[in-house]
């Protein structure tokens, strides 16, 4: 049965994507290269998921995604080389606030040595490389799936970064069979609620349930936008199945919500689900980007300045591709407003444990 290798372990995406590889019974055999200062939670999960599937294995081998060969000595390379069927390169930097030669260094140079390494693989069959639908920048309208156009700006060097990087993979197209998924910005399960970082739209469930005690939570601006929010499941479901699929083959498919809702119903019912009333007022769009440039701000709100750039970013991203292939295994996207109240359950349980709030700066 073939070998899967992993960039991005522990992470939550890659540990998820190992788990439901190993319940769809796709491989038993995982390979996960792990940073020296990570090898302690990476053996932990390691141990949690093996206790589900002990007839399974996961081999962490101490690397770093930056280096020539992955940093991987030729004894290493001999054996695990010609055993790689499917490559999962996940590793990134995802924080919107990252500075811009620490994501370049991960996203843009690492991607570079994993793309050298992909190339040496003889018995390759799948390189599935994450990317994100937020290369696009700050471009607007209807964003296909087969485009890659620099954008007038970026905004953040996330953004840059991965932009960067998927050009780096789309240039392997012609000589390696690559699958560059983009996707939305990723929640936890749809059933469960369970995620491991409260970032992205949990920003705005940490702003909402900061602000609880006034009398009243304001609407943020007048934004006629949509957001486009995805669960994890519906990412590993697809990605699993596109995996196999022959006509994935050399294609960019946006993992993002066919029917994204827009961003001041996504706001009214959280604000809704955590205060049991509706926002009223609204705080000025300016104001609010303001008060969040002051630090102070910032951390007692639980909000990264970043997030607000997305708030008034007026662009839809076209799934034809995505649908017409997924379709055939009957995947669909779960919807972010029926499926809120786990998420919000989730939350409320853990938003106590500093483990899950991110660091704001």
């Amino acid at each position: 049965m073939k070998v899967h290798f992993f960039t991005g372990f522990p992470g939550f995406i890659a540990s998820q994507l190992i788990q439901s590889l190993f319940r769809e019974k796709q491989t038993q055999t995982v390979i996960a290269i792990v940073l020296a200062g990570e090898t302690i939670k990476a053996n932990q999960e390691k141990n949690k998921l093996l206790e589900e599937f002990p007839d399974c294995s996961i081999h962490v081998v101490e690397g770093d995604i930056t280096l020539p060969n992955l940093g991987l000595d030729d004894q290493i390379l001999k054996e695990i080389g010609p055993q790689i069927e499917v490559l999962w390169h996940l590793a990134a930097i995802y924080d919107l606030a990252v500075p811009r030669d620490i994501a370049w260094k991960v996203n843009v140079h690492g991607t570079t040595m994993v793309n050298d390494f992909v190339r040496s693989l003889p018995n390759l069959r799948r390189y599935m490389y994450f990317s994100t639908a937020y290369v696009a920048g700050t471009r607007e309208g209807i964003l296909r799936e087969n485009e890659l156009i620099r954008p007038p700006a970026f905004k953040n060097y996330y953004e840059e970064t991965k932009y960067e990087a998927e050009h780096r993979v789309e240039d392997l197209k012609s000589e390696i069979p690559l699958t560059i998924i983009r996707p939305g910005i990723v929640r936890g399960h749809s059933e469960t609620g369970e995620t491991v970082k409260f970032d992205g739209p949990y920003f705005f469930l940490n702003l909402v349930d900061r602000l609880k005690g006034l009398p009243i939570i304001p609407y943020i601006g007048q934004s006629t936008v949509t957001i486009n929010v995805v669960p994890v499941d519906y990412i590993l479901k697809a990605s699993i199945f596109l995996m196999n699929q022959e006509e994935a083959k050399g294609k960019t498919l946006h993992l993002t919500d066919p029917n994204p809702h827009p961003i001041q119903e996504v706001y009214r019912t959280m604000v809704k689900l955590i205060t049991n009333t509706y926002p009223k007022g609204r705080l000025p769009f300016t104001l609010a980007k303001l008060s969040l440039q002051v630090p102070l701000i910032r951390k007692k709100l639980g909000v990264e300045q970043e997030t607000l750039d997305y708030l008034t970013w007026n662009a839809t991203f076209d799934t034809s591709e995505a649908q017409q292939i997924l379709q055939k295994g009957s995947i669909t996207c779960p919807d972010f407003i029926k499926t809120m109240p786990r998420m919000i359950e989730f939350y409320l349980a853990n938003k106590e444990n500093k483990n899950y709030q991110v660091q704001i700066k």
